[in-house]
C-alpha cells in the first residue's frame, strides 16, 4: 500500500497498481490521455471532450456535479481523480468511502504543475509527466505580459456572472497581462453598472454559457468603449496539458484584437 497526500491535504491510500481510473474533471482527463494512460481511463464525465477522437467511445459517468455513482461503482476503479471546485462535495464523500479519491485544488499555475507532477508520480509515469510540465512551463513563461488592458471576464448571462479573484482564470489572465476589473472573490454576480465601468475588454467565455454574436452586440450597447470579444474558456480554465497551447492561442488573439 502507498499513501499519498492530495491538494486538499487528505491522505489517499492506494493498495493496488492503478490500471482503472475514473476521472471527474475535463482538464485532468485530457492530461491522463496525454500521459499515455488512455487505456486506463475506464470512466469520464460528459464534459471530458478531449481528446475528441476518444470521446465518442469513452464510458460516460455523468456531469462533473451530477455524477452517476452507480455507474462509477460498477467500473470498480483503482483510483478516482476529482477537483474541489468542479465536483460536488457530497458525492465525493460518498465515493471516498469505497474508493481511493485524489482531489486537486487549483488557483494558480504552481498548483496546476503540482497536480500534474503528483498524478504522474502516482501513476508511475513521472518521466512523461515531467516532459509535459517542462512544455507547459515554457508556454507559461512565453505568455507572460503579452497582452494589456483592464478586462471583465464573463462566464454567464442573465444574470451576468464574472470571474473574480481566487480563481485559476484570474491568475492566468493577470499573468498574460490583463488587469481583472472584478475584485470580488470567485464567481460573483455583477450588475449592469459594473459591466458599464471603465474597461478595455469584456471577455465572453466559450464555456459554460454559450455566448454568441447577439450577446456581443448586447454588451457593446451597454459599454461602447470596451472591446467585447469571445475567448476560449478551455485555454483559460483547463489547468492541465491544454496549457501547452496558450502561447499560440494568445498570440493569435493579440494579432486579432489589439491595436
Amino acid at each position: 500500500m502507498k499513501v499519498y497526500r492530495d491538494q486538499m491535504n487528505r491522505e489517499v491510500s492506494i493498495t493496488t497498481e492503478v490500471t482503472r481510473i475514473v476521472s471527474l474533471v475535463p482538464s485532468q482527463t485530457e492530461y491522463l490521455y496525454d500521459l499515455g494512460l488512455g487505456n486506463h481511463v475506464v470512466g469520464q464525465t460528459i464534459f471530458c471532450i478531449h481528446p475528441e477522437e476518444q470521446f465518442a467511445s469513452a464510458h460516460k459517468i455523468g456531469g462533473t456535479k451530477k455524477l452517476h455513482l452507480d455507474k462509477i461503482r460498477a467500473l470498480k476503479p483503482d483510483l478516482i481523480i476529482g477537483n474541489k471546485e468542479e465536483n460536488d462535495q457530497g458525492q465525493i464523500e460518498e465515493l471516498q468511502k469505497e474508493f481511493p479519491v485524489w482531489m486537486s485544488d487549483i488557483f494558480t499555475y504552481s498548483d496546476a504543475r503540482e497536480m500534474m507532477l503528483a498524478l504522474a508520480e502516482i501513476l508511475a509515469v513521472s518521466e512523461r509527466g515531467q516532459v509535459i510540465v517542462n512544455e507547459t512551463d515554457k508556454e507559461w513563461e512565453r505568455s507572460r505580459g503579452m497582452l494589456q488592458g483592464s478586462m471583465l471576464y464573463l462566464i454567464w448571462r442573465d444574470p451576468y456572472i464574472a470571474v473574480g479573484t481566487q480563481t485559476f482564470i484570474h491568475s492566468l489572465c493577470e499573468h498574460i497581462g490583463f488587469k481583472n476589473a472584478c475584485h470580488k472573490q470567485r464567481y460573483p454576480q455583477i450588475s449592469n453598472a459594473e459591466v458599464q465601468s471603465d474597461l478595455d475588454y469584456i471577455l465572453l467565455s466559450s464555456e459554460p454559457f454559450p455566448f454568441k454574436q447577439k450577446h456581443i452586440e448586447e454588451l457593446e450597447e451597454l459599454n461602447p468603449q470596451a472591446k467585447v470579444k469571445l475567448i476560449d474558456g478551455e485555454i483559460c480554465s483547463w489547468y492541465g496539458s491544454r496549457l501547452k497551447y496558450m502561447y499560440s492561442y494568445f498570440s493569435t488573439f493579440k494579432k486579432a484584437h489589439e491595436g
